[in-house]
């Protein structure tokens, strides 16, 4: 199963908008994807309670992992995703 590793550039983290458009994007892949923060359990990354409940903060490193066809380019993008500050002016 591919992994990814990334910090969390948004600067209050994967909260409300943030996780919501991190949450879309895990959805639109079509597959399952989970997300654990440092050596957490991994959790449903489909689910945006799932997701704010890890209190991911800024720059908190998280692992997403992901199964299926095309899981490393859908882990690429949502590397790509967490890496943006969506939280700036």
């Amino acid at each position: 199963m591919p992994t990814r590793k990334v910090k969390v550039a948004s600067r209050v983290g994967l909260h409300a908008r943030p996780a919501s458009l991190f949450v879309q994007a895990v959805t639109a892949t079509g597959l399952p994807v989970t997300i654990a923060k440092g050596d957490g359990d991994p959790v449903d990354a489909r689910s945006i309670l799932m997701v704010m409940g890890l209190a991911v903060g800024n720059n908190d490193e998280v692992t997403l992992a992901a199964e299926g066809d095309g899981a490393d380019a859908a882990l690429d993008q949502l590397v790509e995703l967490l890496e943006v500050d969506h939280d700036a002016p």
